[in-house]
């Protein structure tokens, strides 16, 4: 009975007992209704796993981005061309899907399009749009309507656009309105390269389009006045521009630069794509030498000095594309110029708080009498 007992208590003493290790832990113990240990190991080393596989592809990734940062100023170095696309943009051609045969569709319905050939086979598209107070007598005429009227009472002025987009753009199609209804004859047309125009782009050919608009103007406008507005990057085909016209002594009678630059390797340094490269190690050399390589300098700074029409530039202060002192910076150089001695030059700002920023300057309710003020007294001085 004893033994027994003794056996009982040593079945009994052993159910639910766990052997234990070296560190007097137990092992393999299981409580009925719980998951064991190895159970809570098995998932912790799936979390482990998780957060290891994560943070090996953030890593991996993060080396990917850093790897790319750094090629892209060598591949810049080695194809100047990408740069130059950068400056141009010539390729993004918003706003998309509308026709440029068609310029009533953007609610100019008394323009009309056309195109001219500055060379052989390098057509570029150009619109007209006439004073609004011949609205009514220009509905269903053709071309040759429209250039005969040119000879009218009425000035033109020759509008060179920026980068990016065609002469469809909204801003642009605003702009020509506002133009009109004060009375002006408008041509805009797209440089080689850009909108429907034929050709690559390249700061000869766009000076030279432009050259040859103003010539075909000339030719039709009788003795109206003829004024040239540049706005951003056509601030510079349009110094370009007044400058060879200057020295073949035929000026136009002004010309207004609309958010104007110094130089081309100054805007680029200044411009809002630069930023993240703007204090990389020889920023000039990889980014600002390809562009003068290319052959582009749009130099404002330089061609202001030769220069000798009436000057007007305007630029809002808070342009996030070409910054307000760049303009302001242009003015300082142009207004002691021993050329525009004898002519008006003067600055007007847009205070920043009035949101024109690049391209709205359209918008402000001052800028028609700016415009007859300025018009007016260059009027004066011919």
């Amino acid at each position: 009975m004893r033994k027994r007992a003794e056996s009982g208590a040593r079945e009994h003493d052993s159910y639910g007992a766990a052997p234990l290790d070296r560190e007097c832990r137990l092992k393999n113990l299981r409580i009925p209704g719980t998951k064991g240990p190895d159970c809570d190991t098995t998932k912790g080393m799936k979390r482990f796993g998780r957060r290891y596989g994560l943070w090996s592809r953030l890593r991996m990734f993060l080396i990917a981005l850093v790897g790319f940062y750094i090629a892209i100023p060598f591949l810049v170095k080695i194809c100047p061309a990408i740069q130059t696309q950068l400056v141009f943009l010539n390729l993004v051609r918003f706003p998309y899907f509308i026709d440029l045969k068609r310029p009533h569709d953007q609610g100019l319905n008394h323009t009309c399009n056309f195109y001219l050939e500055p060379e052989e086979d390098e057509a570029i598209g150009v619109w007209h749009t006439v004073p609004a107070v011949l609205w009514k007598d220009a509905q269903g005429k053709d071309l040759a309507w429209y250039e005969e009227v040119m000879s009218t009472n009425y000035p033109v002025i020759l509008y060179l656009h920026g980068n990016a987009g065609t002469r469809g753009g909204d801003h642009r199609v605003q702009l020509y309105k506002v133009l009109s209804t004060m009375g002006f004859h408008v041509i805009s047309f797209d440089y080689r390269g850009w909108g429907d125009s034929a050709g690559s782009p390249s700061e000869t050919g766009m000076t030279y389009d432009a050259l040859h608009v103003f010539d075909w103007i000339k030719a039709r406008s009788g003795d109206n006045p003829v004024y040239i507005w540049g706005h951003s990057l056509g601030t510079g085909v349009a110094t370009n521009l007044v400058r060879r016209l200057c020295e073949r002594e035929t000026p136009p009678d002004a010309l207004v630069l609309e958010s104007p630059f110094t130089n081309i390797r100054e805007e680029a340094k200044s411009h809002p794509f630069s930023v993240v490269y703007r204090y990389f190690p020889g920023f000039d050399w990889f980014f600002l030498d390809p562009i003068t390589a290319s052959g582009i300098k749009f130099a404002n700074d330089e061609n202001v000095k030769y220069i000798s029409c009436p000057l007007l530039i305007l630029h809002a202060e808070d342009d996030p594309v070409i910054p307000f002192h760049l303009g302001r910076k242009l003015y300082n150089i142009a207004a002691p110029a021993k050329s525009l001695r004898d002519y008006k030059v003067q600055f007007v700002p847009f205070h920043k708080d009035l949101g024109y920023r690049h391209k709205y300057i359209y918008k402000s309710p001052e800028l028609r009498q700016i415009i007859r003020d300025f018009l007016g007294s260059a009027q004066e001085q011919q």
